[in-house]
């Protein structure tokens, strides 16, 4: 059988993602897991399908193995990959193995790779209602989860979170707590809650009602039928609360809602401004709401705009903002340990919040499913036009976001313990401040980039590294593509990566050297559509207008009766001589006169020479331009400022 070694970085090689999509088109995943089969069906294949199945789905491929980031490939005989099947569906199905198959035959499928056959299994995310996914009849001690380690033990307690997220029929804030009256209420609260309520609905028939009657109607009092049990329910409590009633070992006693104002730079400062439960005011949701919600907003600009000849006080970015603020309130696991968390800095708002995602990651990002984790807070905040329903939220937080031309928000997963955590950068796709950092680390050689790896690029400055996962939410490209644009970026000198196999991430090359590996000849391999077409044979000229004044008065004349006698009549054609570049050296008097001839009437980078003429930047930028400077044969652009990094280079004047 054909063995053959092949890194994860090199996907270009060894395709493996473009199999999978090719096999299985209408599949998304998120991991790739290599098992061998040479000693049997892998005992370690149904603690991955557990921990597949309560993450976020992903791919097993039996016969090939993956150590420190090299694949081997064994492959398959027909005869072992019918055992193997066989052995497989006989123990999905065996309760004795684990609890639920949530796999078709659809997801098991033969790859073949020239003369190697492999077998692939497909584990999607389970649903909400079909978790745990354990092994054996027991769950505690036999459920996985996944993380960047690989799979791992889920806690008791992480157990018994996804079995009451899986039960439909438990409304988790519609616990009537018992014990609890109408006193437990903040009657202050209660009434703002309604003034809010009569000015957005004014002719509500719930207006009318009493405080219990008016709690009942949104959740905040329930009647159990069955049991006859009535009273406050958890959200009745959380959102009109008092203080010491939230903080009830009954009701909520990790509850802890902190609000922190992060405006400087200033490393010893924590925070500019924090709100959070001191005793000076009842916290419960609501009141938090009040308090915060105006700080956020008031951070985004809000530019003059009519709307059927009325002024409107708010843009869709405000809409996604206040429904990330809410949904991080609403969707929060309250039994878990851990506190929601808002953060406002000057470059973004973050939501963290308790708990796990009740629809996989690539559901969430697509919309349209709604899974509340809190219906009856939901409904409160939905009844004063603060939430929204029917899985459109996440839907108007990502085109508020694209209205304001800001970076797309992105949703971490944590896991032990479990937190999610909404990110919402106030920063546009490649601000000008990036991308003038971008031009100080690598200078013009940004300038042959395309659109895609100028934001991969931008990802790296902004945020200090990114990876494959993070690009796959600002770029619209396959994660194959994004593999290839992020290789040929590291080939080419712009990146760095950390070598960790499938949790490789990428950070700027900060020593690049312009005379690196970085081939500007060739485009890379990008969207054409998307990439500035640049020829820099024919560059445009310099706009001097806009160049910084620089000061020639103190500029030493220049004697010609010094300088060289260079016959510029007999220069050969740029053309000829780049022909012959690859059969004959150039003396020093030729590569001379094939600058002068390129920098003739223009002003060139040291990048666009090297380009134009095939050679080695370093070798021009440290041994030919210092010389022709030196035999006023160049003159800069910038002459009081050698190390200018816009600085470029032109025949002198009285050469011509």
């Amino acid at each position: 059988m054909e063995n053959s070694q092949l890194s994860l970085f090199n996907e270009i090689e060894w395709p493996i993602y473009d199999y999978l999509v090719t096999y299985f088109p209408n599949d998304e995943f998120s991991e790739l897991e290599y098992k061998s089969a040479q000693g049997g069906f892998p005992k370690d294949f149904w603690n991955t399908y557990s921990a597949f199945a309560n993450s976020n789905g992903g791919f097993v491929i039996l016969g090939a193995t993956e150590k420190k980031g090299i694949i081997h490939l064994e492959g398959l005989s027909d005869e072992v990959i019918q055992q193997m099947q066989k052995y497989f569906w006989d123990n999905i199905n065996n309760p004795q193995k684990t609890n639920r198959n949530i796999l078709t035959n659809e997801d098991v499928r033969v790859i073949k790779l020239k003369d190697i056959s492999l077998l692939a299994f497909h584990i999607p995310s389970a649903k909400r209602i079909d978790k745990p996914i354990y092994l054996t009849k027991n769950p505690f001690g036999n459920t996985f989860k996944r993380n960047h380690e690989g799979d791992y033990h889920c806690t008791d307690e992480e157990v018994r979170r996804m079995l009451a997220d899986a039960d439909s029929s438990l409304n988790h804030d519609g616990r009537i707590l018992e014990g609890f009256s109408l006193d437990d209420i903040d009657e202050s609260t209660l009434k703002k809650y309604r003034q809010v309520f009569a000015s957005i609905k004014p002719n509500h028939p719930w207006l009318t009602l009493d405080t219990q009657e008016f709690l009942e109607k949104l959740g905040g009092y329930r009647k159990d039928r069955v049991t006859k049990k009535e009273g406050l329910t958890l959200a009745g409590v959380l959102m009109f609360g008092k203080e010491s009633s939230i903080l009830d070992q009954e009701c909520t006693p990790n509850y802890f809602p902190d609000f922190r104002e992060i405006l400087t730079q200033d490393t010893t400062i924590r925070w500019t401004d924090r709100i959070i439960p001191d005793g000076t005011w009842e916290c419960n949701l609501f009141q938090f709401y009040l308090k915060v919600w105006p700080r956020l907003s008031s951070s985004i600009p809000k530019p003059f705009q009519l709307k059927d000849g009325v002024r409107q006080e708010e843009t869709p970015a405000h809409t996604a903002l206040r429904e990330a603020f809410v949904n991080a309130l609403i969707h929060a696991d309250y039994s878990a340990n851990g506190n929601t968390i808002i953060e406002q800095r000057p470059e973004m708002f973050s939501f963290s919040n308790p708990g796990t995602l009740l629809v996989s990651i690539n559901q969430y990002y697509h919309g349209g499913i709604s899974e509340c984790r809190n219906p009856s807070l939901q409904k409160m905040f939905l009844m004063i036009g603060s939430a929204e329903k029917a899985g459109s939220g996440v839907n108007k937080i990502m085109s508020g976001w694209d209205f304001a031309h800001w970076r797309k928000p992105f949703l971490k997963v944590d896991s032990q313990p479990d937190r999610l955590t909404l990110e919402l950068p106030m920063t546009s796709i490649i601000p000008d401040e990036t991308l003038q950092k971008l031009r100080d680390y690598f200078g013009d050689a940004i300038d042959l980039l395309g659109k895609e790896e100028l934001i991969i690029l931008s990802s790296c400055q902004i945020e200090g590294e990114t990876s494959n996962y993070r690009l796959q939410f600002l770029i619209d490209q396959h994660k194959t593509e994004i593999t290839r644009i992020l290789q040929e970026l590291c080939k080419q000198g712009f990146l760095e990566s950390d070598n960790k196999g499938r949790w490789t991430t990428y950070h700027l090359n900060t020593e690049y050297n312009l005379s690196s590996n970085v081939d500007t000849s060739t485009k890379l391999n990008v969207d054409a559509t998307s990439t500035p077409n640049v020829d820099t044979s024919d560059a445009p000229n310099v706009d001097t207008s806009n160049t910084p004044n620089v000061d020639t008065s103190n500029t030493p004349n220049v004697d010609t009766s010094d300088a060289p006698n260079v016959e510029t009549s007999n220069i050969p054609n740029v053309d000829t001589l780049k022909n012959e570049q690859s059969q004959k050296r150039f003396t020093k008097e030729e590569l001379y006169q094939l600058i002068l001839r390129y920098c003739e009437n223009e002003y060139r980078s040291a990048e666009q020479i090297a380009k134009n003429i095939q050679k080695d930047v370093k070798y021009l930028k440290n041994r030919i331009i210092p010389s022709m400077i030196e035999e006023k044969l160049l003159e800069r652009l910038f002459p009081s400022i050698k190390n200018h990094p816009k600085q470029k280079y032109k025949k002198q004047d009285y050469l011509k």
